[in-house]
């Protein structure tokens, strides 16, 4: 996990993450992670539910539209 930290009390599922934290360009580029599960993981040990997480945002550079992306 990527700037999560998931806690449990009582019967609350407690997700933190810090949005003033460093971001990484996603797999395309097109977006900025700010945080991630990077998929699907247990939040309580032994139990069947799970959590996926993924916080980000637009880069701010305007990357270039690549062969494959279209402009409307």
């Amino acid at each position: 996990m990527k700037n999560v930290e998931i806690t449990i009390v009582g019967q609350i599922l407690n997700i933190k993450v810090d949005l003033t934290a460093e971001t990484i360009p996603s797999k395309s580029g097109k977006t900025l992670i700010i945080a991630s599960t990077e998929g699907n993981v247990r939040a309580i040990a032994g139990s069947d539910i799970k959590v996926g997480l993924n916080v980000y945002k637009p880069r701010g550079d305007k990357k270039a539209v690549s062969e494959n992306d279209s402009e409307v």
